[in-house]
């Protein structure tokens, strides 16, 4: 009887902690760890650019939050024949905890290239991202330069499947992996504040929100 006590409540235990685990990726700061990364297998075949990103790909003061923090306005090409929709990935793969995102948008139509500044296309959503909020949450280096990336995924589905409460971050991050046909990325580095020790003069290319 003891024998089976104690396989109960070890049993109990176990499954104690696959909750716990779980609420631990989806509660707090809403950070995902542990998934595959999207873009191991998909062929690396599109481009993708900003106009306001400087040819020393310095993102603008605007578009972080020493500025207004508006999200910037990206651009892509190269989509195979066969996509139905795209998903665009803001993200920081050096976070400590990995990936660490900033910016998700999803179910963007295939007709699309390109996303406005401080906006999102007719249609699109925009996923939780990792502080939990449905927004682009502007980078904030402090200290040092940092590099961001922007991804853009070309998928074989026209929307993805959404929980009733909203596009959610883990739940959309595994929706998109099996649908990618191929992806386009660019890397952009943020500045901390001007005269901080980490500013060096690239930064100044990121002044103006024109990013020239």
């Amino acid at each position: 009887m003891a024998g089976r006590g104690d396989r109960s409540r070890r049993g109990r235990l176990a499954a104690a902690m696959v909750v716990l685990a779980g609420s631990l990726l989806l509660s707090g700061c809403g950070l995902v760890s542990g998934p595959q990364p999207l873009d191991e297998d998909a062929p690396l075949i599109m481009q993708v650019s900003s106009p306001v990103v400087s040819a020393r790909s310095i993102l603008p003061v605007n578009y972080t939050c020493h500025g207004a923090g508006e999200s910037p306005p990206v651009s892509w090409s190269g989509a195979p024949p066969k996509t139905k929709s795209f998903a665009l990935v803001f993200d920081d793969s050096d976070a400590p905890i990995s990936p660490y995102v900033y910016w998700l948008v999803v179910n963007i139509s295939q007709l699309t290239t390109e996303i406005q500044g401080n906006s999102k296309p007719p249609g699109a959503e925009v996923a939780d991202n990792s502080t939990g909020h449905a927004r682009y949450d502007a980078p904030c280096p402090v200290g040092a330069i940092h590099r961001y990336r922007i991804t853009v995924y070309a998928l074989n589905v026209r929307y993805l499947p959404q929980p009733q409460a909203g596009p959610q971050l883990l739940p959309t991050w595994t929706s998109i992996a099996p649908h990618v046909l191929a992806r386009g990325e660019m890397t952009v580095t943020a500045c901390p504040v001007e005269g901080s020790p980490g500013w060096i003069p690239a930064c100044a290319a990121g002044k103006a929100g024109s990013g020239t």
